[in-house]
């Protein structure tokens, strides 16, 4: 039996690791796409708000699940126990091949262009960098949980004080530029009640990672309360920066230019503060891009370790340091398979075509208290007050967006619905060719 790991967590590093995950590079980049969508002010900041309260609700059904399932692996542990092995191996197969490296190789990325407005990068070099960036935030948490943990505080702190900052000057310094804002028409109300769902589902995905917190429940310091508590404070800082932030670029920028903005945080700032403002955009963008790096990277891996110890992955990658208590194998495997995505360049399409997957996910998440609660194996805790209408919500959101993405592009969404069930036939392989005690209950 391998030593078991270690309790480090407490919470202000749970609450940094959600909101350094979920704020990543796209809300400094390209929030155009909500005001395409939505071309009114009121609109806009509407479709945010309703996009931090349904995450919130999704918060509040993984702070439930994490109540009665206080275990490293999270989200694999949740699907595990409540419907069956296979669907948390569906889950944790899906993370290692495209979700989750997916996500980390496209942030990596972000982070190496943005580090190109300082230094001349070929698109080699720009590579090169990116895969640096993974390998050395996976040596740090390879180091020890409350090394990586730390290093998530002192770099979640520094982008919520430059995003303060940020809103601040372009309220504070921002009267002149919206004065001189000229009128946009806003179209039929048809087309907007139309275009409403799809903005508020573009804004869930910029609170992509929220759950991820969960999989380091067995290294969190009084985890039934301490997730759940993260999972609710990191979701309301997040939603009100979110909407602080498409505020202050709306103060001083016309609707139309940051609905067709690819750099709207540069435009924004450099409107208000001049031309070099964009160095400090960059620098802004390249810390939250390595927040985001160092939270992925840290959560990741415990998922690997939780089916690991469950015999549904090598058992190698259930190894722990013996000095520094960490799954060290398990982020050497994250950190080789993220970067040969980089070096490949594959990452878009696995990241592009698979990430709706994950919530599908999220709807089962959601379900699953409806089968606990049947169960009699749970009662409300934070919904207490909102059960069952926040999960319905929830659930009904997440199938929504599969709804609309399998509409939008069916041959993309095909081929990310066949390679999560290429998964099927690998654990079935795998649960005979390595029989534990978890492949056993699944028959029970």
């Amino acid at each position: 039996m391998p030593p078991a790991l270690r309790r480090s967590i407490k919470l202000p590093h749970a609450t940094a690791m959600v909101v350094g995950i979920i704020v990543g590079a796209s809300i400094f980049i390209q929030p155009s796409e909500i005001t395409r969508l939505v071309p009114s002010a009121f609109g806009v900041v509407l479709a945010w708000l309703a996009a931090g309260a349904l995450t919130l609700c999704g918060a509040l059904v993984c702070a439930e699940l994490a109540s009665v399932f206080p275990q490293t692996g999270g989200v694999y542990v949740f699907l595990k126990e409540i419907f069956s092995p296979v669907v948390g191996f569906l889950w944790g197969w899906a993370m290692f091949w495209s979700v989750h490296s997916g996500i980390l190789a496209a942030i990596a990325v972000i982070l190496a262009r943005y580090v190109a407005y300082f230094v001349p990068l070929s698109e080699a070099a720009i590579r090169a960098v990116a895969i640096a960036a993974i390998l050395l935030l996976s040596i740090i948490n390879y180091l020890g949980v409350k090394l990586g943990s730390a290093v998530q505080l002192a770099l979640t702190v520094a982008k919520l004080a430059a995003i303060a900052l940020m809103v601040m000057l372009l309220f504070w310094f921002g009267d002149a530029a919206h004065r001189g804002l000229p009128a946009y028409s806003a179209p039929a109300a048809g087309a907007a009640l139309r275009s409403y769902g799809l903005a508020v589902a573009a804004g869930l995905f910029a609170f992509g990672g929220w759950h991820m917190v969960t999989y380091a429940a067995g290294e969190t310091r009084e985890p039934e309360r301490t997730i759940p508590r993260a999972l609710m404070a990191g979701t309301m800082i997040v939603t009100a920066c979110y909407v602080l932030l498409n505020a202050g670029y709306l103060y001083v920028l016309p609707l139309n230019e940051v609905a067709h903005s690819a750099r709207v945080a540069a435009e924004a700032t450099g409107r208000v503060l001049g031309a070099h403002a964009g160095s400090a955009v960059a620098i802004l963008v390249i810390f939250s891009a390595l927040g985001a790096l160092n939270g992925i990277i840290l959560a990741g891996p415990r998922v690997y370790y939780a089916m690991a110890q469950d015999g549904l992955v090598f058992r190698w990658m259930g190894a722990v340091h013996l000095r520094h208590q960490t799954p060290h194998l398990a982020i050497c495997a994250q950190a080789f398979w993220a970067s040969v995505l980089v070096a490949t360049n594959s990452y878009r399409e696995l990241f592009t075509r698979v990430v709706y997957t994950e919530w599908l996910f999220f709807a089962l998440l959601g379900a699953g208290l409806f089968v606990l609660r049947r169960r009699q194996e749970y009662k409300p805790v934070f919904l207490a007050r909102g059960y069952p209408v926040l999960p319905v919500v929830f659930i009904l959101a997440s199938v929504g967006i599969v709804l609309n993405q399998c509409a939008a592009n069916p041959r993309s969404s095909a081929f990310g619905l066949g390679l999560l069930l290429l998964g099927l036939p690998v654990y079935f392989v795998w649960s005979r060719r390595v029989p534990t005690e978890a492949s056993a209950n699944a028959h029970h």
